[in-house]
């Protein structure tokens, strides 16, 4: 395993294990994968098309020579997704993420769970891991408003696909 790729999964962890800490227990059970859905390979998901979402940049980190991280950044985002939006099939298997529903519901299809998985206001779920590919939807009727931070290279910064 490359020293890069080591210490991005060292990062994931970590960034995940705060949220349980901050988060709760109640929290992390919340939109998760039933356990009797969840696949131990990655399916093969459809690919969604990027559909009513405003994204802004909330705060972005340099982590440039932190513990040997590389060039890397923290960025936090404000997804805003209008009704019937689709925040597009992307992948995590280099990109650890972690997304909070501050307003509304939204579901999401994942390539490790056999059925769309809901995600509520208040709940938030780490995203990364080898094969992590997923796509969002709003069927609420209402926009639905998602924190997002995620590490990323600097030429990823503006990626709206990222």
């Amino acid at each position: 395993m490359s020293p890069i790729l080591s210490t991005h999964r060292e990062l994931g962890r970590t960034i995940a294990a705060a949220c349980l800490v901050l988060g709760g227990v109640t929290a992390a059970e919340a939109g998760t994968c039933p356990k009797d859905k969840v696949l131990a390979e990655p399916r093969k998901i459809a690919e969604a098309a990027d559909l009513g979402i405003k994204r802004e940049t909330l705060s972005i980190v340099n982590l440039t020579g932190w513990r040997g991280v590389g060039d890397l950044r923290l960025r936090t985002r404000r997804l805003t997704v209008a009704v019937n939006g689709i925040v597009p099939t992307h992948q995590h298997d280099d990109r650890p993420s972690i997304v909070y529903v501050v307003k509304g519901e939204i579901i999401e299809h994942s390539a490790f769970c056999s059925v769309p998985i809901l995600h509520r206001e208040g709940e938030w779920t780490p995203e990364f891991g080898k094969g992590h590919a997923h796509w969002w939807e709003n069927k609420t009727g209402q926009e639905v408003v998602l924190t997002s931070s995620d590490v990323v290279p600097p030429d990823m910064l503006d990626d709206p696909d990222m």
